[in-house]
């Protein structure tokens, strides 16, 4: 009985440890009408919450509540539970600071938060950008993006900067203006079991954006996302971060006008060390991209055990239905969002880094386009390794094919071409083992080859077989 007695004791003490205190938004003024801006009373639970040490902040059940911006602190659990919503405000006047510091024409920030330690976002609730409202018409395939003076007003989702131990669990974002879930600088990040619808026809609404950070595990997600549904890069205006290094994504399932999976587009350091394993891409315009356009490189990446099903989407959006996609090419100039951000500062030119040492294993695709690897030269795309590798070209929409999509660059963005299954055009060492072509039934009028090379430095190819389906 002394032993049983012992025993309970240590089970209250050790419950008394982990046990949170908990801060109410309601119990601080918030109304959950969906009408009032309840973005002051969240912000006192918060602050409470951080004075005392830490806890749980509590968004209860039952509400929707609207909020304009506010920012989450150190040693803060949000816990948004399950028949919960955060509404952003549709007000455009109350989002003023920006998403990326001086540069302030390409969104503003909801929900923020910079130098934190110990942070999670954690429920079965909903955080809810109101993307549409702050949108333009509404076209076939997208919306009108609204003109703007200095600042675009558009409002990314969850924006945080330097922060250290971060845990993203559980809940569902959608509807984003912007970037959803965008992690600068970030250490030591967890983010699993989220839900993440965004409109498909919403430009810029990236799904989860990992921009210089380290140590980063994405889990169990399903995204569906206008734009990129994940995005590995290095922006220029937080380039004190450093490189973006030691990334796994797993068991994903991802949806996108765009690209499911993206690295680089934005890459002034170095993306490296990453592994993407057991993912499923549905219905989405690129599979994987790797688009380096500045001078940082990407080295040593793995791809395993994916499906990939790629459609071709109108010309609003990068792409022209590749499963797998590469390309090194310098930065176009020729706008003035480029030239102004993109390059570095005070020059009016920009150069491309190298990608290489990447891997492709046990991969399916289908799609009405074909893989696609090209560089401005050969040293800067090299080592790129194909391994049991399966494309099936076939037409499944109405619109035209036959282009190769090489946006933004400084060279040519739409060339128009037969389109081979294995695509490689100014290369390194490429190597294609163990894989295949497969024509559709409804095999594209554009098809060409099945492996067409353009200088490229070394072509190894063993067991390639090329056939029509059944």
């Amino acid at each position: 009985m002394k032993f049983k007695a012992v025993l309970i004791i240590v089970f209250i003490f050790a419950m008394s440890l982990v046990s949170k205190a908990q801060y109410n938004i309601i119990a601080y003024g918030a109304k959950g009408d969906g009408k009032t801006n309840d973005a002051a009373a969240i912000q006192k639970a918060i602050n409470a919450c951080n004075a005392a040490g830490g806890g749980q902040v509590l968004v209860p059940a039952g509400h929707t509540y609207l909020a304009g911006p506010f920012d989450l602190k150190s040693f803060v659990e949000l816990r948004v539970e399950g028949g919960a919503k955060i509404l952003a405000s549709p007000d455009e006047r109350i989002y003023t600071k920006s998403a990326f510091r001086d540069n302030k024409g390409e969104g503003t920030i909801w929900i923020g938060g910079e130098k934190l330690e110990q942070v999670s976002i954690t429920g079965a609730g909903v955080i809810d950008g109101n993307g549409i409202s702050f949108m333009g018409a509404e076209l076939e395939d997208s919306y009108v993006l609204k003109p703007f003076n200095i600042v675009d007003p558009r409002p990314h989702l969850l924006t945080l900067i330097g922060c250290n131990k971060l845990n993203i669990d559980g809940v569902t974002f959608q509807n984003s203006a912007y970037w959803t879930v965008h992690l600068i600088g970030c250490n030591d990040v967890s983010i699993s079991n989220i839900t993440l619808l965004n409109s498909i026809k919403i430009r810029n609404s990236d799904g989860i954006d990992i921009d210089h950070s380290k140590n980063v595990r994405i889990t169990n997600c399903y995204i569906e996302s206008g734009d990129d549904c994940i995005c590995l890069k290095n922006r220029r205006e937080f380039e004190e971060y450093g490189a973006c290094e030691n990334i796994v994504i797993s068991n994903c399932t991802m949806t996108s006008s765009s690209c499911a999976i993206k690295i680089g587009s934005e890459n002034m350091d170095r993306i490296s060390n990453v592994l993407i394993n057991n993912c499923n891409i549905r219905n989405s315009n690129r599979g994987i991209g790797i688009q380096n356009r500045d001078e940082g490189t990407v080295s040593d990446v793995i791809f395993s055990n994916l499906t990939i099903e790629a459609k071709l989407f109108s010309d609003v959006w990068w792409g022209k239905s590749e499963p797998i996609y590469i390309t090194a090419y310098p930065r176009a100039t020729a706008n003035n969002k480029d030239a102004g951000w993109r390059l570095p500062k005070g020059q009016t030119k920009g150069f491309v880094g190298a990608v290489k040492n990447i891997y492709f294993s046990n991969i399916r695709c289908t799609g009405e386009g074909g893989v696609y690897i090209s560089g401005a030269s050969p040293e800067k795309i090299s080592n790129i390794n194909f391994d049991q590798v399966s494309v099936l070209m076939n037409k499944t929409t109405t619109l035209p094919g036959g282009i190769y999509d090489r946006r933004p660059s400084n060279v040519e963005g739409l060339v128009k071409s037969p389109i081979a299954g294995f695509y490689f055009e100014n290369t390194g060492n490429i190597n294609l083992l163990n894989s295949e072509v497969i024509w559709g039934k409804n095999k594209p009028d554009y098809a060409g080859k099945a492996v067409e090379k353009k200088n490229v430095s070394k072509l190894r190819m063993v067991n390639f077989a090329e056939s029509k389906s059944e």
